[in-house]
């Protein structure tokens, strides 16, 4: 009886073995270039599960023939990484290519007092750290560690990459490669797995070794049935996490307090991170409602700050209220749609400088050059506004913001329109 999983026993070792990710480890991509070079940086690879970071992690250390060192942040705590560091300094020299490699899975659950005891190794070059994780690395990875780690991004496997891994178990697999196994429909194989190629295999084994006899046949049919008999939990780091957020945060964007709390019931009952939650309220709250109900936002942060100080049970009708707060409440992108603007005028027209009247003038040298001469302090004029161009002359009248329909950015719309007249256009962009 096989006690292996099919992912492991057909677990790739090579590049050219590896499926998927080809924007980093095809042949233009610039992860490649430092596998086999062997300049190979710190690096934290991010993405879902199943999307081969672990064996990525492997193959680097394979190509780049380097010690290969590992650790879970679920069951390893900071000795355990100053031990392996200690090891890992014995084994190889000093800032060369021969550095041994430190891989940490789920490097999101350390601590930050575990993740400070990386720094020094990483910054001295004792190791090179390669950390996978699913969440997003900008909130769970220490601003120090992170600012000495290239992050690479993962995709979900493509529907051809999971066609050729599950075409690739049948022929290399002793196992499968035994029996006359025919693929007669996919979809709902595909449709399970999500893009975590993990999932597919387990599943894909679980309907063969279901079967009698060497010659099996597997259909949407037969997967589905197997599959309801044998229903998956809810993986809060999976799948279904990625899901059941996004139809929590699309139900509550498209005002449907009822959709609203059955996914949040969902994720609860599935024991999803409730400061995850709370945190992605937040979000949506600036997102998309802005300044259309500015109270969201304040909402959305008690909220957070609430599940943060009393934690489950209670903290679930907290979440709830916010949830059909930020549902019911009148929606706005506007400022979102501005700092988006903001971004891309600033990556195209680069560093304009400040305009003169704008200039801090804490010297008499500057003071000598007219900064601030000509700026028009707003409280000493009537209705505590003075005409003045604050955006450099080069984009000069550019409307980065436009209020939404709603009752109070109208409000907002006719206050600008008062004061700025043609200048923005606000008259003009009425509706």
């Amino acid at each position: 009886m096989l006690t292996t999983p099919l992912a492991e026993r057909i677990r790739p070792n090579t590049l050219e073995g590896y499926l998927s990710q080809s924007h980093l480890v095809g042949e233009k991509g610039t992860l490649r270039r430092h596998i086999l070079t062997g300049n190979v940086p710190s690096l934290i690879l991010w993405g879902p599960p199943g999307t081969g970071k672990t064996t990525l992690a492997q193959i680097i250390a394979q190509e780049s023939k380097r010690p290969f060192y590992t650790l879970s942040a679920i069951n390893s705590g900071v000795k355990d990484i100053r031990e392996v560091i200690d090891k890992a300094k014995n084994a190889g020299g000093l800032f060369t290519s021969s550095n041994p490699i430190l891989f940490i899975d789920e490097i999101h659950r350390f601590s930050k007092s575990q993740q400070d005891s990386l720094l020094a190794a990483v910054e001295k070059g004792w190791v090179t750290l390669i950390g996978a994780t699913t969440e997003n690395p900008s909130f769970e990875v220490i601003p120090a560690l992170l600012s000495r780690c290239q992050v690479y991004v993962l995709e979900p496997f493509s529907k051809e990459d999971l066609i050729a891994l599950l075409e690739r178990a049948m022929k290399v697999d002793q196992h499968l490669s035994s029996k006359a196994i025919q693929l007669k429909e996919t979809n709902a194989l595909l449709r399970i797995s999500g893009g975590d190629a993990r999932k597919l295999l387990n599943v894909f084994e679980l309907i063969v070794n279901s079967q009698e006899g060497d010659s099996i046949e597997i259909d949407d049919k037969t997967v589905l049935e197997q599959v309801q008999s044998n229903p998956a939990r809810y993986d809060k780091t999976g799948e279904q996490h990625y899901d059941i957020i996004s139809a929590f945060i699309k139900s509550i964007r498209g005002s449907d307090p009822n959709a609203a709390v059955y996914w949040l019931a969902r994720m609860i009952e599935g024991g999803e991170d409730l400061k995850f939650i709370a945190r992605r309220l937040l979000i949506l709250a600036s997102e998309d409602i802005g300044n259309a109900n500015p109270t969201a936002l304040i909402m959305a942060n008690n909220a957070f700050q609430a599940v943060s100080t009393i934690g489950y049970p209670e903290s679930r009708i907290i979440l709830s209220q916010c949830a059909i707060y930020l549902a019911t409440s009148i929606k706005s992108n506007a400022s979102y749609i501005a700092i988006n603007k903001a971004q891309q005028l600033v990556k195209q027209t680069g560093d304009l400088s400040v305009p003169l009247g704008l200039r801090n003038a804490p010297t008499k040298l500057m003071k000598d050059l007219g900064y601030g001469d000509t700026y028009k302090y707003a409280h000493d004029h009537p209705g505590n506004f003075a005409h003045f161009d604050f955006l450099p002359e080069e984009i000069s009248g550019t409307t980065l913001f436009e209020p939404g329909q709603n009752p109070r950015e109208q409000v907002q719309r006719e206050f600008l329109d008062k004061r700025w007249k043609d200048h923005y256009g606000y008259r003009d962009n009425k509706e």
